[in-house]
């Protein structure tokens, strides 16, 4: 019942985050808890003695921000990422579609949106198979379709939705691209009920064992609705989940303000029901833009050739609302907000309404103002991050659509610890591979986890150190979630949630970083 781990570096970062001292010599485990972290100690009598032969151990990551049965049903779609034109995606996808033959429709995800200078007409796809054929875009907020999938949405008898668009050509007629609240209010729901519940128990039970043998002991989940809590639940009633789970619950934007607070309303129901803290409702999730790529982020000023900024998803009043109806009522919101504009806006309202203590989130970050960099700390916002999203590969296109200058902004995580904010690193799979080591990898180096081999970095200035995008890797994300005081670290008398780990204690090794045990 007792464990001496010896011979290894445990990972204790100092309070100021000095590479240079964040290992201690030994640790003792007992009854599944943390009995000690310090220097070699006298070995507890009946002990069993671990010799980690040099390795580190570090406390159990948590991804900050995931769609856990979205990744698992992105695993057996046809994956897109490392397409970087027309031509190769349409090979992708003929060879997808040959190997898949029975399948009644073809989807597809990772889909870059420079790789086709952000054109997608269904009229692109039409050739290549009779099927529908459904393409996700790497950041999931827009959907490339081909004719037969519009058709058998019905997309010709939406009608237009706040907070997204149904692209059409000059008669009116939809061409091929949605995005934002359509692809989240619409085509989602359609093509959720294409999937039966064993598919989806499948899907989740992929995204599990993926997360555990990743070295996850806990997860953050940052859009859930009905039905995947339903499948959720009927998973853990079942085989059990080997990881805590906390959720935040999805509020869709509409005009109908009535409409946004029935879905707090249920958030608050389901606190109140499942109280226990390793599965539980933390709060609600807030969609207030979209992404630079598919330049639907609210940014303060106008994209590259583009007359006039992007607007907020939510208006600032309706937002303020949503937010003091759920922290009244002790919720926890997360924010989504990647544009400067749509990131000030949320700092306001935060610091407007939100309760001192509630640990709200701003999720993304991806372009701040310094002034809001600031403001992060001073008002104890959780700054939400996946460096992965920072990658060299994936910020081609950013230069053409803000300009040089203003990229200069991009990713300046830095500089919210530097101004005191907590901060959680996650991955938002499926958006990005669940693996932690590449996460951790961007956020220290600012190189391409995607592509190694090149020297490419991203605003290298606001780099973290190894010792503080691992602590924001675990114990950030614990805190994030209200768990710090149980796990998250390596200190006594927390749970003993760590990882074995093979690996040189560098950003420039991490990509080759293994987990032992």
């Amino acid at each position: 019942m007792t464990s001496v781990f010896r011979n290894g570096r445990i990972f204790v970062p100092s309070p100021s985050a000095n590479d240079g001292d964040t290992f201690a010599e030994c640790m003792i485990v007992k009854n599944g808890r943390i009995a000690y972290v310090g220097p070699e100690t006298e070995i507890p009598k009946d002990a069993a003695v671990i010799d980690l032969n040099n390795r580190v151990i570090i406390p159990g990551f948590i991804d900050g921000h995931v769609h856990i049965l979205q990744h698992g049903q992105s695993l057996c779609k046809a994956n897109l990422v490392g397409c970087t034109s027309l031509e190769q995606i349409r090979e992708v996808i003929k060879a997808y579609a040959q190997k898949h033959s029975s399948e009644p429709r073809i989807l597809c995800r990772g889909w870059i949106q420079s790789s086709t200078n952000g054109v997608a007409l269904c009229s692109m796809l039409d050739d290549l198979d009779p099927r529908p054929i459904y393409i996700e875009a790497f950041d999931l907020h827009s959907m490339w379709c081909n004719s037969a999938a519009l058709h058998e949405m019905g997309v010709t008898n939406w009608p237009d939705i706040p907070g997204g668009t149904i692209h059409r050509d000059d008669s009116g007629k939809p061409s091929g691209l949605l995005d934002e609240s359509a692809v989240m209010n619409n085509a989602w729901p359609f093509l959720d009920s294409l999937y039966s519940t064993e598919d989806k128990l499948s899907a989740l039970h992929a995204a599990v064992m993926g997360y555990k043998g990743a070295g996850y002991t806990g997860l953050i989940d940052m859009a859930m609705d009905e039905n995947t809590w339903e499948i959720l639940n009927m998973y853990r009633r079942d085989k059990g989940i080997p990881f805590h789970v906390g959720v935040h619950w999805l509020v869709p934007f509409s005009d109908d303000q009535k409409a946004n607070l029935r879905y707090v309303d249920r958030a608050i129901e389901l606190q109140k029901e499942f109280t226990d803290p390793e599965f539980t409702i933390l709060g609600i999730k807030l969609i207030c833009d979209g992404v630079v790529d598919g330049c639907t982020a609210a940014l303060m000023q106008p994209y590259g050739g583009k007359p006039d900024p992007i607007d907020p998803i939510w208006p600032e009043n309706m937002l303020r609302e949503a937010v003091e109806y759920a922290d009244k009522a002790g919720l926890q919101c997360a924010i989504h907000a990647i544009g400067d504009l749509a990131v000030h806006q949320a700092i306001n309202v935060l610091s407007q309404v939100g309760t001192p203590g509630r640990r709200h989130r701003i999720e993304h970050l991806e372009m701040t103002t310094s002034e809001d960099a600031k403001r992060l700390g001073q008002l104890g916002i959780t700054a939400s991050i996946q460096p992965v999203h920072s990658d060299p590969m994936l910020f081609k296109p950013w230069p053409a659509l803000l300009g040089e200058h203003r990229c200069k902004r991009a990713f300046a995580y830095k500089e919210f610890l530097d101004g005191g904010a907590p901060l959680a690193i996650g991955t938002d799979a499926p958006t990005a591979s669940h693996f932690p080591f590449p996460n951790l990898y961007n956020a220290t180096t600012r190189r391409s986890a995607l592509e190694p081999e090149t020297t490419n970095t991203v605003n290298s200035h606001f780099a973290m150190s190894l010792a503080q995008a691992a602590t924001a890797a675990s114990n950030g994300s614990a805190y994030a979630r209200f768990a710090d005081s149980w796990t998250g670290s390596l200190k006594e008398d927390l749970n003993a949630d760590f990882l074995v780990v093979d690996m040189e204690w560098s950003p420039e090794k991490l990509l080759e970083a293994k987990i032992y045990e």
